[in-house]
């Protein structure tokens, strides 16, 4: 094998690599939402809806705020009047006051970090677990959800979604499950938002948990599209010097 099939066979694996980690970990049964990590409004609004709603139970002790406001172009003041509740610096990381045996004992469970939870479940899951919560009389909270059942975690997100059901054919109380998760549902007590407003904030507050999950996805595929277009000159230089130097010999 010469330079020139190594260096082809090299480009090749590295343009799968993505499609790869794609296919990993999707699952046809759950919800698709695209991520737009360019979409820098899109991750101001969800950094709000994280703050406000996840953060009461849920750190982000791999997060700093003020690396938030330099990534997502927020000001320090607006930081501090929007994002941070708390007695916390700019400087300091997403913790949270709450004690991990206190939160054992509100939820029977201590509540996981979530700085990197769009890595650990994908942005598939998330978008699908935030959308197909229920009511079930039976568990603690009220609720129940069809992508991880018998969740200790409540409907944090109740008054902007409403509260939906489970659809049943009347046949011996068998609940009818669709091919999707969303038409397994429907809304009986509506929320702040319409559905199509929920599904909007959904999207995203995933999108932020992905860029939390890797603040520098961005800048890391710039850099690598220069990597590639340097070595990729640096080849032809290569090659054509390698044809020079043997041209004699030969």
């Amino acid at each position: 094998m010469n330079f020139f099939e190594l260096f082809v066979k090299l480009v090749l694996v590295i343009s799968v690599i993505p499609s790869y980690e794609v296919f990993a970990t999707s699952n046809s049964k759950l919800m698709h939402m695209e991520v737009d990590l360019s979409n820098q409004q899109s991750l101001q609004r969800g950094a709000k809806v994280f703050v406000n709603y996840c953060q009461s139970c849920h750190s982000a002790n791999y997060m700093r705020y003020n690396r938030i406001g330099e990534d997502l172009d927020i000001a320090e003041d607006i930081l501090k009047e929007n994002l941070i509740f708390s007695e916390d610096k700019v400087g300091d990381v997403m913790s949270i006051s709450m004690k991990k045996k206190d939160s054992a004992n509100f939820f029977g469970v201590t509540p996981p970090d979530l700085s990197v939870i769009a890595r650990s479940r994908g942005p598939d899951w998330l978008y699908t677990y935030l959308h197909t919560f229920y009511i079930d009389e039976s568990r603690p909270f009220g609720v129940n959800n069809l992508t991880y059942k018998d969740t200790a975690m409540p409907h944090v997100l109740w008054e902007l979604q409403g509260f939906q059901q489970l659809v049943n054919t009347g046949k011996r109380g068998a609940v009818y499950y669709k091919p999707t998760y969303k038409n397994s549902l429907e809304l009986i007590t509506p929320g702040l938002q319409s559905e199509k407003e929920y599904d909007a904030t959904l999207r995203d507050l995933v999108n932020y948990l992905v860029y939390m999950g890797e603040p520098i996805k961005l800048k890391r595929k710039k850099i690598g599209f220069w990597v590639i277009f340097y070595l990729s000159i640096l080849f032809v230089i290569t090659y054509m010097l390698k044809r020079d130097y043997w041209r004699d010999i030969h």
